[in-house]
């Protein structure tokens, strides 16, 4: 098979965000390659997110809108649903890089099982760059991982490591890519080309939910990765007393800066 012969299905999952939907559902269709299947999983949003899916309803494969349960189940479905060779996330409220980036990472090549690319998160006004090591190493996933959105999973390989784990509600995906590299040695590859616009405002983002996010992943070191569990445990506890440390020096630097101008009085 050639690679403009590659099907890409790409997933959309969303919930009750109608407005961050359609700008979705817009950077997918406007994709200049065209041998992509668009597969949207809406959790029964009440809001007008069904009647936006019908409008764009000619450039969608398949779309179902049912109540589900959680954003990992959610996925799964569309992962039953797709055919392709490869599949992308693109949940509501991400945006594809531009209309181009999907003919782009296809004339790079596929054939690795994870072939991801750059990110941009978008948090307010305020643009960061995401560019993942291009070597996967247990650091890479004891600090972050590999930015979901901007990768590339070869199908079958859902076959070897299974499904998202619909038990953790944050970290199935991080667990997914740790699995897939370091027990099943999938091959990967990273492009230098940004794939997605993230918007920072999912539940993993949530500040609220790190605590959460903390226990989910030494849940999974300790039943896939026992040996270093506790190591593991050590670094989270050192890498959190090391924020605190970073944190209250930012805070030290700015109390003096207060004290200072408040001692300077107003500029004449």
């Amino acid at each position: 098979m050639g690679l403009d012969g590659l099907k890409i299905s790409i997933i959309t999952i969303s919930y009750n965000n109608a407005a961050g939907l359609e700008e979705t559902i817009r950077s997918v269709i406007a994709q200049t390659y065209k041998n992509i299947e668009y597969i949207v999983i809406d959790g029964g949003s009440s809001d007008h997110s069904k009647a936006i899916i019908a409008n764009h309803e000619t450039g969608i494969a398949y779309w179902v809108s049912e109540q589900d349960k959680g954003i990992f189940n959610a996925m799964n479905k569309g992962i039953k649903a797709a055919t392709g060779d490869y599949l992308l996330f693109i949940n509501s409220g991400d945006l594809l890089m531009d209309e181009h980036v999907i003919q782009d990472v296809i004339d790079m090549g596929l054939k690795e099982d994870l072939v991801y690319g750059n990110q941009m998160i978008i948090d307010g006004a305020l643009r960061t760059e995401w560019i993942p090591d291009a070597e996967l190493t247990f650091s890479t996933f004891f600090k972050t991982s590999i930015p979901h959105q901007s990768t590339f999973i070869k199908r079958d390989l859902f076959y070897t490591v299974g499904l998202y784990n619909e038990n953790y509600t944050i970290i199935s995906d991080w667990a997914f890519f740790l699995i897939a590299v370091s027990k099943h040695g999938c091959s990967y590859r990273h492009v230098d080309r940004f794939i997605a616009l993230f918007n920072k405002d999912g539940i993993s983002s949530d500040p609220v939910n790190y605590p959460t996010l903390a226990k989910e992943r030494l849940d999974v070191f300790e039943q896939y990765f026992p040996f270093f569990y506790k190591d593991y445990e050590r670094f989270a506890v050192m890498e959190r007393e090391m924020q605190k440390i970073a944190y209250f020096r930012k805070a030290r630097y700015f109390v003096k800066k207060m004290i200072k101008a408040a001692k300077l009085g107003p500029s004449r």
